[in-house]
């Protein structure tokens, strides 16, 4: 998997229907009875914005993701896509996506190139709703980490989403007694679950597309 041939790819699936829920649920945490999850929430879902940052290092297609740190919050200590929620001084979710990015992991958003975006993601967990955001950068970015919100930054290969030994399932203790069975990619020893996943399996899916059409 090569930068510039995936970029190219992109630039024209992006503009093609997407897969939606149908590969969304294929990561989807259910109760153990097999159940989804149904949150109830007061108000409109707030916007949000995230990115996933494709470069290349050594000849290896990689992206970032973030391990937030511990608070007392519905996503901590989880593995997330840098982002987050639209500002009045956004234009669209784009520049949402940018922005929360280049202050999480300290990327300059002037470097990427935007491609286009994968589905609208409806997070039930906190009521917002998600633009995920495909970009990528020419040369290996600076990271530096906002230490408010970042616990550490890891940068799994885009190849290891498509490792079928990389998926797997386990039990998670949520809150309240809930036990989910999930889901989960297992990237760089860390467990990527929930809305993070689900995300991304959208993003499996496509690149799979690119495999078949480079073969």
């Amino acid at each position: 998997m090569k930068l510039d041939p995936l970029a190219q790819f992109f630039e024209k699936r992006l503009k093609q229907e997407m897969p939606g829920a149908q590969a969304h649920n294929l990561m989807l945490p259910k109760l153990k009875n097999g159940t989804g999850i149904r949150f109830k929430h007061e108000g409109q879902a707030r916007e949000g914005g995230v990115l996933i940052l494709f470069y290349e290092e050594d000849g290896i297609v990689r992206f970032p993701l973030i391990e937030r740190p511990e608070y007392n919050g519905i996503h901590s200590g989880q593995i997330a896509l840098p982002g987050g929620g639209k500002e009045a001084s956004d234009d669209d979710l784009i520049q949402t996506a940018l922005r929360e990015a280049e202050e999480e992991i300290g990327i300059n958003k002037s470097d990427v190139r935007v491609l286009g975006s994968l589905s609208q993601f409806f997070v039930g967990a906190s009521n917002y709703d998600i633009l995920p955001v495909i970009g990528i950068a020419n040369q290996v970015p600076d990271f530096i980490p906002d230490r408010r919100e970042v616990k550490e930054i890891i940068t799994p290969a885009a190849k290891d989403l498509l490792d079928l030994e990389k998926r797997k399932t386990r039990d998670i203790d949520v809150r309240d007694g809930y036990i989910l069975s999930s889901p989960y990619f297992d990237l760089q020893q860390k467990m990527v679950w929930g809305a993070t996943a689900m995300m991304l399996s959208e993003l499996v899916v496509i690149l799979n597309e690119f495999n078949i059409s480079e073969q």
